[in-house]
């Protein structure tokens, strides 16, 4: 692979030591010794010896902690290949774009990363949002989100259309929750059967078996808040006690505890 077109080109501190150790390691290979005198002459353990033998080139190393560290512009790169696909490859006007948004890096951090999608064989896109930052996003107020939170989940919404549907049933029952819309349930739970959405289902069927009940906790203004607390309290209490105290002392704790 030329060096040129690696993650990592000549210059980087990781990168130089690395190829000057394959280098090391092939060339004994090459004159016949074997890896366990490999390790002895360059002060290598047994499985880094192994891991250079057994890779052609150094750049298939290139890999794990130091491939993928976040960088600030981890949060813009869908904002970027949306762009990109649309036509737009100018590096200076995305980065104009990606400025007011948030984005603090620098111009050329932009650029190297268009310049990659440029020159690289295979398509550079941007790592997918974990699992569990794309519920962090449907699951929160909309309008909590960060500029490039709300791009990241736009982005995520228009491929996946599932959880396109999932994020519109999940902020709509956020709202009859909120603002005590319980006349709408029903109508919720037919558009959530209308989709393909199994786990959802499965809520929906449990609602529908209670349903006047829920409608009367979504619309009421009363709840079992308070009592809940109180038995919280008492469960602390208790297990801050656990096999340490008389029940006359837990019975006075329950009643004085503020």
């Amino acid at each position: 692979m030329d060096p040129s077109t690696s993650p990592w080109p000549r210059g980087h501190r990781f990168a130089d030591r690395t190829r000057s150790r394959h280098a090391a390691v092939h060339a004994l290979l090459k004159a016949g010794h074997s890896q366990r005198s490999i390790q002895r002459q360059l002060g290598m353990t047994w499985r880094t010896v192994k891991q250079f033998a057994e890779v052609a080139t150094p750049e298939e190393l290139f890999t794990g902690q130091w491939q993928n560290r976040p960088s600030v512009l981890d949060d813009y790169k869908s904002y970027l290949d949306d762009r990109w696909n649309e036509g737009c490859t100018n590096a200076w006007k995305l980065w104009e774009e990606i400025v007011p948004l948030g984005y603090k890096g620098s111009y050329q951090r932009v650029r190297a990363y268009l310049h990659d999608k440029r020159t690289s064989p295979r398509p550079v896109t941007a790592r997918p949002p974990s699992p569990r930052a794309v519920a962090g996003w449907i699951l929160r107020h909309p309008d909590t989100l960060a500029e490039s939170e709300q791009l990241q989940l736009k982005a995520v919404r228009t491929r996946c259309p599932e959880i396109d549907a999932l994020t519109r049933h999940v902020r709509s029952f956020a709202t009859m929750l909120t603002e005590r819309q319980g006349e709408r349930l029903p109508d919720w739970l037919d558009a959530v059967r209308q989709d393909d959405l199994p786990s959802l289902h499965t809520l929906a069927a449990g609602i529908d078996r209670d349903r006047d009940a829920v409608i009367a906790g979504l619309t009421m203004p009363w709840n079992s808040g308070v009592v809940e607390g109180h038995v919280n309290r008492i469960k602390m209490l208790k297990r801050q006690m656990f096999d340490r105290a008389s029940f006359d002392l837990l019975r006075k704790r329950v009643l004085l505890a503020p």
